[in-house]
């Protein structure tokens, strides 16, 4: 059975987190003070110390009352770290190898076993050095087991490994084991390791990161970077995990393999799972080469033949019914066949081949070897009478006596001889051994006893007394045999119960004061401290039972019942309103009470009608009463017609529910009884009961043609039908709105659209072609096209003496295009020569200039006008 103190969970170290500041206490404060102030200050330095002691011992007071307060009146051991997002990191870490994608159980497992690292490093106090059994916090130092992967301080395995080596080199000797390489064994699983696996530096779980940073966004003692590691059974590939606790899980990758036995097609598996079977039978031949396997596909060698059959002994001589997977076998009885010298039998037991020659046949010797004869195997050798010569059990002298059978006796020759211990010398018999009354002084393995045996050689036993050191658990003492270094941790383990006592966890004896009792699942027993006969029912938890969260239900004074939560006994804050009369006094202390609060005003809705008796409103029970609702009142007034403008009112003496009171307002406004359709004036007098009197007033509208302006009775505009109305808005006169042909409607001013062009006979001219003929048509034979105006002769040569002209316009305006360009081109030139200078007197010859050079600009610009007139006549003469 494994011991319980190998990994603990929720347990916290032993004398950590107990407050203390870093600066240490008001009195190491003040003497540090009074060391580093002059003589001369004394009585003002007493008074500020005194007043900071004072002051930090308020202070003290205040934070336990108040973290007292906030843990709800329990103990908070404050050597708990802050949680982590350890699913999120489990995550981020896992997020490259999903359990999903494992085929067999024992890969899950492995996965669980992974994830159970990772939670429990997460997992504030649950991780327990077991050579300090203290808890390993994240920022510690630590090293790790290849084999059990438990998590150890780094400084506590070296002082391990130091402890371990030291004992068991006083245990050698110096002289027989000169350079002896002493290994050490891990704390827990004992896996062994080599001087030179001594832990010398801090590295994450991967080994690559040596002393990695804490952060809270990583797994702690982890660099954050890919595992890397060889996965197990090696197969080629690496980890895919971040740097991790724990064994890396079984290989993800996708391999094609067969089954064991290969009668299946190759399939693709995952290659931390890449043996399968098939299901089928094996059908090898087994070893007995008479049978088949039989068993489903499987790995490695067929079993045994699991069949039976009649087989002989090795001699021959029996048969016997023997499994088949074991045909050879032997029998008790001696062989005795008769040796090749026919004298002797074969003494040997039951076996195959020949016996071999007779032991008695050939050259013998004599009993102390030194004559050889030949004689036959049926007669004994005689001792030669010569002396015996062999070398005795002492390995120094030789038997005196002559030869002889039988072993040689015990060596009586008188030596000196010196004792085990070697501190003293005798004369004694060769064989025997000396041994002195001296007592060993040496200490044993343990360094605290000595060993106390007579004559020892040097090779002292282990110490046989009891340790009976008290353990770290401080409740037992050790019960191992005396030793050297520190006790192994206490076997032992302590059940925490919860508050009920039904769920128990178990811990190492020693950490039951530092552990959180167990989460229980079974309701809680405690009784209720508030009126109701029971609590809700709620797990099992440790300490104070939470606040009832169960409907008062007490009967109020307005006979409701109290709907609120249970305020029968409610923690209260109380503190003392003292006034100090000065510093030296402590502040009030801040008390928490269980007391029973009054029950709050009844907030049930009951229907309240208000004054006027418009509504009937819901209002809380402590709040009902008579109220205006705001409204006006609404009654009828004594004429009938209007209605009580004022607040919601009581009423005094109103006949009926309708009627309007003596407190009511009298009706002071005109008559507002609804016109009649279409009139939108009110009527003169004063409010009265009846129909109103017709309406006189002229209401001013448009004719038809949007002309004139009418004036018209209201009532008799009122009353009109649509005929009437059109006969009243018409203004008699000719309509003045133009046909779509241009001339104007010929109706009288009316109603909707005018005449259409087809009926209009207005006179309406009509031209040929050409333009040069008219004539005059009925309006609407122009409209239809029925009229019709062709050309003549004249309008023939009219067109062609207009051509004529056009021509003529168009020479006479090329000619003038011609006149400007020359005179732009001479005012150019004019402008180009500059103003004229005399000519200077030249000596010699004058060269002649050629009729190009000074008529080449005109020439070229003649040129250009010319072909552009050509072209244009050209163009234009003959369009």
């Amino acid at each position: 059975m494994e011991n319980q103190w190998s990994r603990g969970r929720g347990g916290r170290g032993r004398g950590r987190g107990r407050g203390v500041s870093p600066h240490g206490t008001a009195n190491q404060r003040l003497q540090l003070q009074q060391q580093n102030t002059p003589s001369g200050g004394a009585s003002k330095q007493i008074d500020v110390s005194s007043q900071q002691r004072f002051n930090d011992a308020a202070a003290k007071h205040q934070a336990s009352l108040q973290k007292f307060v906030d843990a709800g009146g329990a103990v908070v051991d404050s050597s708990s770290e802050e949680d982590l997002e350890d699913e999120v990191i489990i995550e981020k870490v896992l997020q490259k190898y999903s359990e999903r994608n494992l085929a067999d159980g024992d890969s899950r497992d492995s996965l669980q076993r992974t994830q159970q690292f990772l939670a429990e490093t997460f997992q504030s106090g649950a991780v327990i050095c077991l050579i300090c059994i203290e808890t390993i916090r994240r920022a510690d130092a630590v090293w790790n087991c290849k084999g059990c992967y438990c998590m150890l301080h780094m400084q506590c395995v070296q002082k391990w490994v130091q402890q371990g080596a030291y004992r068991a080199d006083s245990a050698l000797s110096v002289e027989l084991f000169p350079l002896k390489e002493i290994n050490w064994h891990c704390p827990k699983c004992r896996n062994e390791y080599t001087p030179s696996d001594s832990p010398t530096k801090y590295l994450c779980f991967c080994g690559k990161v040596p002393d990695p940073a804490f952060d809270p966004w990583m797994v702690p003692h982890s660099c954050g970077q890919t595992c890397g590691k060889a996965l197990k059974p090696e197969c080629g590939h690496e980890c895919l995990l971040l740097c991790h606790p724990g064994p890396c899980p079984p290989c993800p990758q996708t391999v094609q393999v067969a089954c064991h036995c290969g009668k299946s097609p190759i399939v693709s598996r995952r290659c931390g799972a890449k043996e399968w079977s098939c299901g089928k039978v094996c059908g090898s031949l087994l070893e007995c080469a008479h049978h088949r396997c039989t068993a489903p596909c499987h790995g490695g060698t067929c079993p045994a033949c699991p069949r039976q059959s009649e087989q002989q002994c090795l001699c021959g001589k029996n048969r016997m019914i023997r499994p088949c997977a074991f045909p050879q076998w032997q029998c008790e009885e001696p062989c005795r066949k008769p040796l090749s010298c026919g004298n002797h039998l074969c003494e040997k037991c039951c076996h195959t081949g020949a016996c071999g020659a007779c032991p008695r046949s050939g050259q013998r010797s004599c009993p102390c070897g030194k004559t050889k004869v030949d004689v036959p195997c049926t007669e004994d050798v005689q001792p030669c009478g010569d002396t015996c010569d062999r070398l005795l059990s002492c390995s120094i002298h030789t038997c005196t006596q002559r030869c002889h059978t039988g072993p040689c006796g015990k060596c009586r020759e008188s030596v000196e001889k010196q004792c085990r211990c070697g501190t003293r010398t005798k004369a004694v018999q060769c064989g025997s051994e000396y041994v002195c009354e001296t007592k060993c002084t040496r200490m044993r393995d343990c360094h605290k006893h000595q060993c106390k045996r007579k004559c020892c050689e040097g090779n002292c036993s282990s110490c046989e007394q009891l340790c009976g050191k008290t353990l770290t658990c401080r409740n037992h003492k050790c019960s191992s045999r005396c030793h050297p270094g520190l006790c192994y941790p206490c076997p032992l383990t302590v059940d925490v119960h919860c508050t009920c006592g039904a769920t128990k966890v178990t811990v190492p004896c020693g950490r039951q004061t530092a552990t959180k009792p167990p989460r229980c699942l079974l309701p809680c027993r405690c009784p209720p401290d508030c009126h109701h006969p029971s609590r809700e029912r709620h797990r099992c938890h440790a300490g104070r039972c939470p606040a009832c969260k169960q409907i008062c239900d007490k009967e109020l004074k307005c006979r409701h019942r109290c709907p609120r939560f249970c305020h029968s006994a409610v923690l209260v804050k109380k503190q003392e309103k003292v006034e100090r009369v000065g510093p030296w006094e402590p502040a009030p202390q801040v008390t928490v009470k269980l007391e029973c609060l009054p029950c709050p005003p009844c907030r049930v809705p009951v229907p309240v009608t208000c004054l006027g008796q418009h509504e009937t409103s819901l209002f809380a029970c402590a709040d009902a009463r008579p109220h205006a609702c705001e409204r006006p009142c609404e009654r009828r007034l004594a004429c009938g017609n209007h209605r009580c403008r004022r607040t919601c009112h009581a009423m005094l003496a109103a006949p009926d529910a309708t009627t309007a009171g003596e407190n009511c307002q009298v009706c002071e406004a005109g008559c507002d009884r609804p016109r009649p359709e279409g009139c939108s004036h009110t009527c003169l007098l004063p409010c009265h009961q009846g129909s109103c009197p017709p309406c006189k007033q002229m209401l001013r509208v448009w004719c038809h043609c949007q002309m004139v302006h009418l004036y018209v009775e209201c009532h008799s505009w009122a009353q009109a039908g649509g005929d009437e109305k059109r006969r009243l808005q018409s203004c008699k006169n000719q309509c003045p709105k133009m046909l779509s042909c241009g001339h104007r409607c010929t109706l009288q001013c009316h109603a909707g659209p005018c005449l259409d062009k087809l009926l209009c006979f207005e006179k309406a001219k009509l031209r040929c072609s050409c333009k040069r003929k008219k004539k005059d048509f009925p309006c609407s034979e122009v409209q239809t096209g029925v009229a019709k105006l062709e050309c003549d002769e004249a309008c023939a040569e009219r067109i062609e003496r207009q051509k004529q002209e056009k021509e003529k316009a168009y020479q006479l305006q090329a000619v003038k295009k011609e006149e400007e360009a020359k005179a732009a081109l001479e005012e150019y030139e004019r402008l180009m020569q500059g103003p004229k200078r005399k000519p200077r007197k030249r000596r010699g010859v004058e060269e002649e200039i050629s009729f190009w050079n000074r008529y080449r600009v005109y020439i070229i610009v003649g040129g250009v006008l010319a072909a552009g007139t050509g072209y244009f006549f050209l163009t234009h003469g003959l369009s």
